[in-house]
């Protein structure tokens, strides 16, 4: 990468997808047209996936992979991939293929316009979701929609991880997940009770054609409704958005402690 900074930093989190993410990579350079740099964040140096980055790196500079030390799981992997990031705006993707990569220098560009997330939409008109679970579908699409409507989020479509974000927003709220892939939720409910703008954009999102999809419904729906909660209520600022986690934090933890 030339010593320019990017304007966008991508993050894609990745778990033992070894020669599977070569071709999410190559539609993911050939779509984004913005300076950028493309951070896959793995949990493991022994993750298969790693020395195929890595070979991958030695014809594309703006790549690298980076080795998480927040722990396990998917959303201490994308946290630990926006913390890195060089850019202004960070935007999430999936290393299964599942997004449409067209759409990140749309999504960047709403961020550099002023919006805190920039979601991509599956459930706004023109957006659609081909396959997958129905019942996540389902969960997701009634969560997305009703949050909109109540909760005025700005998004149908507050649980897709496929967003762009304002990482200076991001560092001023923090992300509290440590397991799933919840973190879209929460940064769309914390941008509603910052008064921050949202937006969207219609997406196709396409079930993955290889390999095993990470996503459990059942383990992970208590943490999406407590995000779910936290969009209803009156504007906060950063700090008591931020003293709230760390108390949420600490209660988990004592929890785990017995």
């Amino acid at each position: 990468m030339s010593g320019e900074l990017p304007r966008v930093s991508v993050v894609v989190p990745a778990y033992q997808e070894g020669d599977q993410i070569v071709p999410v990579l190559d539609r993911l350079f050939e779509s984004v047209h913005l300076q950028c740099e493309v951070l896959v964040v793995v949990d493991d140096e022994n993750d298969i996936t790693v020395p195929v980055v890595a070979e991958y790196a030695l014809k594309e500079p703006r790549i690298r992979c980076l080795v998480n030390t927040y722990g396990p799981g998917p959303a201490n992997a994308i946290r630990f991939g926006i913390d890195a990031a060089a850019a202004p705006v960070a935007v999430v993707t999936m290393a299964d293929g599942c997004d449409d990569p067209r759409q990140i220098d749309d999504l960047a560009r709403l961020v550099d316009r002023g919006v805190a997330v920039a979601a991509a939409s599956r459930y706004m008109a023109g957006g659609q979701q081909v396959g997958g679970p129905v019942m996540k579908a389902f969960l997701s699409k009634a969560a997305g929609r009703s949050l909109r409507m109540l909760a005025h989020t700005g998004t149908r479509d507050a649980t897709n991880s496929f967003k762009a974000y304002s990482t200076s927003f991001v560092r001023q709220v923090g992300i509290d997940s440590r397991h799933g892939f919840e973190i879209g939720i929460e940064l769309t409910a914390k941008a509603k009770r910052l008064g921050l703008p949202v937006a969207e954009i219609p997406t196709i999102w396409l079930d993955r054609q290889a390999g095993v999809s990470n996503f459990r419904v059942a383990s992970w729906i208590p943490r999406y409704v407590r995000w779910y909660r936290f969009a209803f209520g009156p504007k906060l600022t950063a700090e008591q958005i931020r003293s709230r986690g760390e108390a949420a934090r600490n209660n988990e933890a004592a929890r785990d402690k017995r």
